[in-house]
């Protein structure tokens, strides 16, 4: 039998090897340029911070865009949740308050891929001493743990549904009789770690008290049930961590669960509580923390 061989024909060896070594070469070209890229750090979001001067007490507005995933902030130790907006924009709130410490803070934005840093400037802020005198059979409460549990429970919700739209309504058709940081004396002594966590509008007993955004009644309390210190007390929780809580009121017109809209009437002004006279006081809080109404009302957080 005759054995077939296969003969290369001249100079066939030499350019498989070249090509061999052309083809390995633009594969390892290839293997580098892909390193070179996956090393290569992505591209920062582009964050826009509000107001670009923000005060003590000022809710400061956070949105990212192009952030993946769920993307967080981090001020001063603390993680705040963003929330989508649509269009590849996510938004975080972050809460100042009279007991922070003026001067520059450092915002870290994160989606676990990326992270860009921005600086703001947080000004300082006066704000006046106010001396309070309770009468005697007001002088010795304490409040009791039923009140303070649920009141910390309720400020500390998060929903991820946003329920407001727009800047908020005046609850209360009175004139303000206490703004928002004011430091106080109650019966001759100073409160350390205090400052005057919302606006107090005087009106007469029974005037009525307005939802100032949608949300959902997640906290209704009662005088009567132990509810010493606020009195008859209604928070509504307008969603992505902010609240408001109406306290000291003659009477109750919502119930828990309860959706709401905003200038819906929910109860009305009264002296309940640890309070001096018929007034309304409304506290607006960001993740717990109370911050300034006012500006919510005005230019508001959209």
């Amino acid at each position: 039998m005759i054995q077939l061989q296969e003969y290369a024909l001249p100079g066939t060896r030499k350019r498989s090897r070249g090509l061999r070594r052309l083809t390995g070469g633009f594969c390892l070209a290839l293997a580098t340029l892909a390193l070179i890229l996956l090393a290569k750090p992505a591209a920062a979001f582009q964050v826009q911070v509000s107001p670009t001067s923000p005060q003590l007490g000022d809710t400061i507005s956070v949105v990212a865009n192009g952030a993946s995933g769920e993307p967080t902030v981090t001020m001063a130790g603390k993680n705040y949740p963003m929330f989508p907006m649509g269009n590849g924009r996510y938004r975080a709130l972050l809460p100042t308050t009279p007991l922070d410490a003026p001067g520059p803070k450092s915002l870290q934005i994160s989606d676990g891929s990326r992270q860009s840093t921005v600086n703001v400037q947080l000004r300082d802020r006066s704000f006046p001493t106010q001396s309070i005198w309770l009468p005697p059979d007001k002088e010795s409460l304490t409040g009791t743990d039923l009140e303070f549990d649920r009141v910390a429970e309720f400020k500390a919700i998060v929903t991820p549904e946003k329920y407001w739209n727009g800047p908020f309504e005046r609850p209360s058709s009175g004139y303000v009789s206490t703004i928002y940081g004011v430091r106080r004396y109650y019966n001759g002594e100073f409160a350390e770690n205090y400052y005057h966590r919302g606006v107090d509008y005087a009106a007469g007993t029974g005037s009525p008290v307005v939802a100032p955004a949608a949300g959902r009644v997640a906290l209704v309390g009662r005088e009567s049930e132990g509810f010493e210190i606020h009195g008859n007390t209604v928070g509504i929780d307008h969603g992505q961590g902010v609240t408001s809580i109406f306290i000291h009121l003659n009477r109750i017109d919502v119930r828990e669960g309860e959706m709401v809209r905003a200038g819906q009437i929910i109860g009305g002004v009264g002296s309940s509580g640890a309070s001096t006279g018929p007034h309304l006081h409304w506290g607006l809080y960001v993740h717990s923390q109370a911050v300034d109404p006012v500006p919510w009302r005005y230019e508001g957080v959209d």
